[in-house]
């Protein structure tokens, strides 16, 4: 039988390098509140990209997505779904609102569990939401080859109501003595290992990690989206889920690769606040100045609609000046044509 004692178990993954990352974040909570006190007003558009970016990137991940102006629309509560990956992304838009709105009263117990997994699934009439699972599932994977096997098999389904009951009841316990962020991180590599529902285990984990951190006081996935740091890392993050799942049933997996990499995520999701709230708040930065200083701070290609998406408040017109200004002084270069255009900055100059 698991045993989800988390009191005894988190000392030991306790690294310099997950140490490090805790004082880092730490440091960085601090700061946040700083600048969300004097800023209030200024960091509602941040507000308003997570959302967009947490509900895309969360779904994108399971295979579920639609065009960029149906998915604004849908975040916005502009339209309604059209079709099944619709219904499943108002579903998620709903309960991220539900979180961001209300999670101080948001204990974490099975029954609320039930209650947001139901919600994700209200547009869909879905006979499976807000329910745990009927029949025994597993989490499969394919080889470069496009060979299927088994990673993992979860807690069957005649156990999955008492091992939730379980890891809540050993959540509650250890809230007094152990570190929210490592808490947190051991929690939801617990509940991916007990796959509690036949559908939609993936984005509840995400969702109920935003709910831990935000009743931790960690707030920054509200400004910044975490499920969109996790979907640009997602094949780390399964590496970091696999390490960590070897011989759970036997009580002897190691937490320490999941956990760090959590701890990874939150740190990213931290410096980019960082580095966007300056852009946000300061009078000096024209849109203009913002769209150059995104694109250059930006690892890799973006493409326009990112840009539009980053910056809601800046128009399609004033982004494709920026972009052309930029092309002709030489600071960027276009890469493809068409839909598919990418932008890059030019490090050769």
């Amino acid at each position: 039988m698991r045993d989800y004692n988390y009191k005894e178990k988190w000392q030991k993954l306790l690294t310099p390098e997950i140490v490090k990352k805790l004082t880092l974040i730490n440091e960085y909570k601090g700061e946040q509140r700083l600048f969300i006190e004097a800023h209030k007003d200024e960091l509602l558009e941040l507000v308003e990209i997570a959302k967009i970016q947490s509900t895309d990137a969360s779904n994108r991940i399971e295979g579920i997505f639609t065009a960029d102006d149906r998915l604004k629309n849908l975040v916005q509560q502009r339209t309604d779904p059209r079709n099944r990956n619709e219904a499943e992304i108002a579903g998620y838009r709903d309960v991220l609102n539900t979180i961001h709105e209300s999670y101080e009263y948001i204990p974490i117990n099975a029954n609320y569990f039930l209650q947001l997994h139901r919600d994700l699934y209200k547009f869909l009439g879905s006979v499976d939401g807000g329910v745990f699972k009927v029949d025994d599932n597993v989490i499969r994977e394919t080889d470069q080859d496009g060979n299927e096997h088994i990673r993992f098999v979860p807690v069957p389904a005649w156990e999955t109501s008492r091992a939730v009951d379980e890891l809540c009841n050993a959540f509650r316990d250890a809230k007094e003595e152990v570190d929210p962020l490592i808490l947190m991180s051991m929690f939801i590599l617990d509940f991916l290992c007990i796959h509690p529902f036949n559908d939609g285990n993936g984005r509840m984990s995400r969702l109920l990690t935003l709910l831990m951190l935000y009743q931790s006081g960690f707030i920054v996935g509200k400004y910044i989206s975490i499920e969109k740091l996790i979907e640009e890392s997602k094949e780390t993050y399964y590496e970091a889920l696999q390490d960590s799942s070897y011989s759970w049933h036997e009580n002897e997996n190691d937490y320490k690769p999941f956990v760090n990499y959590m701890l990874g995520v939150v740190v990213s999701a931290y410096k980019e606040f960082e580095s966007r709230v300056k852009l946000v708040t300061d009078s000096n930065y024209s849109k203009g100045d913002r769209i150059r200083e995104i694109i250059k701070g930006h690892i890799g290609t973006i493409t326009k609609a990112e840009l539009l998406a980053m910056n809601p408040d800046i128009s399609d017109t004033t982004v494709q000046r920026s972009l052309a200004d930029l092309l002709k002084s030489g600071e960027i270069k276009k890469i493809g044509g068409g839909r598919y255009t990418k932008y890059i900055w030019n490090t050769e100059e």
